[in-house]
């Protein structure tokens, strides 16, 4: 396998594709063999790999899952377009070239103790890295909540772990958080069996009115998904008076900076500026988000 550092941080692998599973509603999950990306990855970050010998661009996915010992890294994607199309084709036992780590991940604080994920379609993946992370850290009690317009990509089961504030026919949860001992519930407006029938931030509203100030007081909240989501998540965060972080999503060309091309507006305190998202973030602080710009 051939890997070349980029800026020292970012590396351009030869990964061999190791498995190549088809969801519904053209979703998958693809697993490549990249060992200098697996052992750099943080959650939040992302990699910007060839979809096809033959297209010249390549495309952004966020991590999702990741195995520095075995060398693994794992992402769930949906072939919207002709680059991830073609991507749907590539097999077990073929090469991608893969450029990554790349990007800002998420910070959590050591204060903040019962971290809210929130992740949205394609946004899932970097709140199954970050649960992941969490899990190995035993001060940390995640609680996820997932949605999805699409069938999941996984198969849901009724969840074992109660939590306050949940309505009663809330019990479909993701079977890997599941088994890490996460708590998460499923939302959807399309009337699957065990899901939250709205929106994820109705979910998350309900469980935070439900806690007592002082656990309130630990709760930060990470999202990822698409920007009317990652808006509300924004908005409740602040009426509940809690940390926020945003990853968010863009199309890319180079992925490293040199384009532009991702440009958000973002408040810092010298002023209004555009930032990109590929190298100054993905991840952002949400109070400082305009997402009315995008």
């Amino acid at each position: 396998m051939n890997a070349k550092p980029h800026r020292n941080t970012i590396f351009v692998e030869d990964a061999l594709v190791l498995t190549h599973e088809a969801h519904e509603a053209a979703q998958y999950v693809l697993r490549v063999q990249a060992p200098h990306c697996a052992a750099h990855a943080e959650p939040g970050s992302f990699v910007h790999l060839s979809c096809d010998p033959m297209l010249p661009l390549r495309r952004p996915l966020s991590i999702m899952r990741v195995d520095p010992r075995a060398g693994w890294v794992e992402f769930l994607y949906k072939a919207v377009g002709y680059g991830t199309g073609l991507l749907a084709r590539r097999r077990p036992g073929e090469t991608l070239s893969v450029m990554g780590p790349i990007g800002r991940p998420f910070e959590p604080h050591p204060q903040r103790r019962r971290p809210l994920l929130i992740g949205g379609g394609v946004g899932i993946p970097p709140m199954v890295f970050l649960a992941d992370r969490l899990r190995r850290q035993p001060d940390y009690r995640p609680f996820a909540i997932l949605g999805s317009e699409v069938p999941f990509p996984f198969h849901p089961r009724p969840s074992q772990i109660m939590l306050p504030g949940i309505p009663e026919g809330a019990i479909a949860a993701m079977p890997l958080l599941e088994d890490w001992g996460i708590p998460s519930r499923l939302a959807s407006l399309q009337g699957y069996a065990g899901c939250h029938e709205g929106y994820v931030t109705d979910l998350a509203r309900r469980w935070l009115q439900a806690l007592p100030a002082e656990t309130l007081a630990e709760v930060e909240c990470f999202a990822c998904g698409p920007h009317p989501m990652l808006a509300a998540v924004a908005s409740l965060a602040h009426e509940f008076n809690l940390p926020t972080q945003v990853s968010l999503e863009e199309y890319m060309a180079c992925a490293v900076g040199g384009c532009a091309g991702c440009t958000v507006r973002v408040n810092t305190p010298d002023g209004p500026a555009m930032k990109r998202v590929c190298v100054d973030g993905p991840v952002f602080d949400a109070e400082t988000v305009e997402f009315g710009t995008h």
